[in-house]
């Protein structure tokens, strides 16, 4: 009897290793396996399609027997989820959550360890993590390496950067995976602190497009008290394996279970739309964990910031520090742009101009010597310079009714800006700001740690943890790049974590495609603080002689407000040079930045994009178009609009002869009268864009 038992048991635990799991849809299929070495393993299809072939899993832990191999599945479990939840702030009012979850427990053998691996398939791609459970076999641990594959089936188009441990401000290349190479790179780029993890260590999220149009993205959501995931690219058999920001002692994740790792993603879909417009990243996250959010509010915002950028200014008391010197090193002598009478001329423009608020960077002492020293005590964050009243301009935006955001440079110095924290949260709860831009230009204190190390992935997500409490919303730059987490903090309100606009002001800058590839890499994320609206287009305006310029047209900086998403936009140019263009201005006057719909009319990465939102306050639309450095033509359905309703559309055009590198300042303004039924031309330069309001008439 006990032999005919055994037998039985063996012939379960057989049948049980082959598990497959689809997407509501059933377009997607995932299929989860173990070889004859009891290696985890799992390949995903699309429409019958292969997407991903054969990847193993699994982990080298530190001082431990490896975790990846000589597991049997112990139970599996399958469950559906199909409900909806209503975003904080977001691209649509309503979000749908449908998938199909497979989660597999398996037991090491030979050391009775237990890990879950669960997998939840979308419409629009599947989500996969590792769970381990608490057990007394595994408590504290280190990983030394995760093996997590991705094995392609071709030399896919890919659209990628350097896998950087503490910049993703580069620039993205469009090569085959088979051309990837970061030796071969021109970094003389604008970045001035560079981490390549290798030579052909590239970053997640990754997009590429198949031979056979499928458009496939590799990245990775809810990242949690984990390294940020980079990708080992073998550009041989095209398989690519998760690459981990090691810590200062040469280690990846000091973990304790039960613990759960992030979610690894793989969206594919044979229309390009799709990827764009895909919630899954988000429906990966937890809920709110905020429960009074009607404080998080959505905004519009001016600065004395792009006057570092061009020159015109500096950000310490003295004038010897911008931008500008920052790459040269030069001497220079410069008014200090943060003095009480400056901010006062921003705080009347916002309000002139129904703007939300005001942000001003080198307030603060500490700019003189802030970069490149790898100095721990900076900035105290609550001491202002002498010509800068806070208290006087805290009152005086408040009789304006407009709102000051605070700027928490941190130099790199991450202890120092913890030990100084709550101060520098007080300080901004006692004048009135209700929104903070930290930064973290710089090498990282805790030296040795890098941006996307685990280290600081905890400090990026603690701080708007610690902001919550305030009541503070806060906006990241130079930090490590978004993976949905702001479902859960929703006053995480915006990040950089991408090559911005800023790079347009002193250095090689952003090529034309550049923001059409953004939404199909970091915006996947979460929102990005671009910084658009630059209208004075040429930098020899500010320095004679310099070919530096805004690698587009005009009017393509007012459809960045529609194509870019963020709940906090910023007009990024100089007060003075909207004036000089009030016509075009009024776009970005009227432009909505949170929504209550969204549709992705035409994409495709590196070539171009066009998005329409509805906002979330009112009947009005947006719509915005941008092109690489082809000018394009094409027709719109306008049948996102209300069925019976008359609008008048103004549209913001390229003019007839607009190039963005020979005239991008040339653009005209029209109006007409569109219903649901109605089409819309849309002719756009090279480098240039198109931007829409409409307006209901009835």
């Amino acid at each position: 009897m006990k032999f005919r038992l055994t037998a039985l048991f063996i012939f379960v635990f057989f049948v049980a290793t082959a598990q497959t799991v689809q997407s509501p849809s059933k377009e997607i299929s995932v299929n989860f396996k173990l070889n004859s070495e009891g290696k985890p393993y799992y390949n995903v299809t699309y429409k019958g399609k292969s997407v991903i072939i054969d990847s193993y899993l699994g982990f080298k832990l530190k001082d431990l027997p490896d975790f990846d191999k000589n597991f049997a599945v112990i139970n599996s479990q399958s469950s559906s989820v199909n409900n909806e939840w209503k975003p904080v702030l977001g691209e649509v009012a309503v979000i749908k959550n449908n998938y199909n979850e497979l989660k597999v427990s398996l037991l090491q053998q030979s050391t009775k360890r237990k890990v879950d691996i669960v997998f939840r398939v979308f419409n629009e791609g599947v989500g996969f993590r590792y769970e381990f459970p608490k057990q007394d076999q595994l408590d504290y641990f280190i990983v030394s390496k995760e093996e997590t594959q991705f094995n392609l089936t071709g030399d896919h188009k890919a659209f990628w950067i350097p896998g950087d441990y503490d910049s993703q401000e580069y620039v993205y290349n469009e090569t085959p995976l088979s051309k990837v190479d970061n030796d071969k790179l021109n970094l003389n780029n604008g970045i001035a602190l560079k981490s390549v993890g290798g030579r052909y260590v590239i970053q997640s999220p990754l997009m590429m497009k198949s031979k056979d149009g499928l458009y496939i993205n590799i990245f990775e959501a809810a990242v949690i008290n984990y390294p940020i995931m980079h990708l080992d690219l073998n550009i041989n058999n095209f398989s690519l394996t998760a690459n981990l920001a090691p810590n200062a002692v040469g280690d990846l994740a000091f973990l304790h279970a039960p613990f759960n790792t992030p979610w690894r993603t793989v969206m594919v879909s044979d229309d390009a739309r799709k990827i764009v417009s895909q919630k899954m990243v988000l429906n990966l996250n937890e809920p709110s964990k905020i429960a009074d959010v009607s404080w998080i509010k959505p905004m519009k915002y001016v600065g004395i910031w792009w006057e570092m950028h061009v020159g015109k200014s500096s950000w310490d008391y003295k004038g010897s520090q911008n931008a500008q010197n920052q790459q040269t090193g030069a001497s220079i002598s410069v008014p200090h742009g943060a003095t009480t009478e400056n901010t006062k001329r921003y705080i009347d423009f916002a309000k002139k101009n129904g703007f939300d608020g005001v942000l001003v960077e080198g307030w603060n002492t500490g700019w003189e010597d802030w970069n490149g020293h790898w100095k721990d005590e900076v900035f105290d964050f609550v001491t202002p310079y002498p010509d800068f009243d806070i208290k006087a301009i805290s009152e005086y935006a408040k009789q304006q009714g407009v709102k000051m955001i605070m700027h928490h440079e941190t130099s790199g110095a991450v202890a120092s800006y913890e030990r100084h924290l709550d101060r520098g949260l007080e300080n901004m709860v006692k004048y009135g700001y209700p929104a903070v831009k930290t930064g973290y230009v710089g090498r990282i204190i805790p030296r040795g740690e890098y941006h996307d190390g685990q280290t600081m992935v905890n400090h990026f997500n603690y701080v708007p943890q610690r902001a919550a409490e305030y009541k503070l919303m806060v906006n990241s730059h130079e930090s490590s790049r978004p993976t949905g987490v702001h479902r859960t903090w929703p006053n995480y309100i915006a990040a950089e974590a991408a090559r911005g606009n800023e790079f347009n002001g002193w250095s090689s800058g952003n090529p034309p495609a550049h923001e059409t590839i953004l939404p199909f890499t970091r915006l996947l994320g979460g929102p990005m603080d671009y910084t658009p609206g630059i209208f004075e287009i040429k930098m020899n305006v500010y320095k004679p002689g310099s070919d530096e310029q805004v690698h587009t047209t005009l009017a393509k900086q007012l459809a960045l407000y529609v194509t870019l998403y963020s709940p906090l936009q910023m007009a990024a140019d100089l007060p003075e040079n909207y004036e000089k263009h009030a016509d075009a201005f009024q776009f970005i006057k009227d432009v909505a930045v949170d929504w209550q719909d969204t549709k992705v009319l035409e994409a495709e990465p590196g070539d171009y994009v066009t998005i329409a939102r509805k906002d979330k306050n009112s009947e009005n639309w947006f719509l915005g178009a941008i092109t690489d450095e082809h000018a394009r033509e094409s027709k719109v359905a306008l049948d996102f609009l209300t069925p019976g309703k008359k609008y008048k559309a103004v549209i913001y055009q390229d003019g007839k002869k607009a190039d963005w590198k020979n005239n991008p300042k040339s653009y005209e303004i029209k109006t007409q009268t569109v219903t649901s039924k109605s089409e819309l031309k849309l002719k756009l330069a090279a480098g240039g864009g198109t931007a829409v309001s409409f307006f209901p008439l009835n």
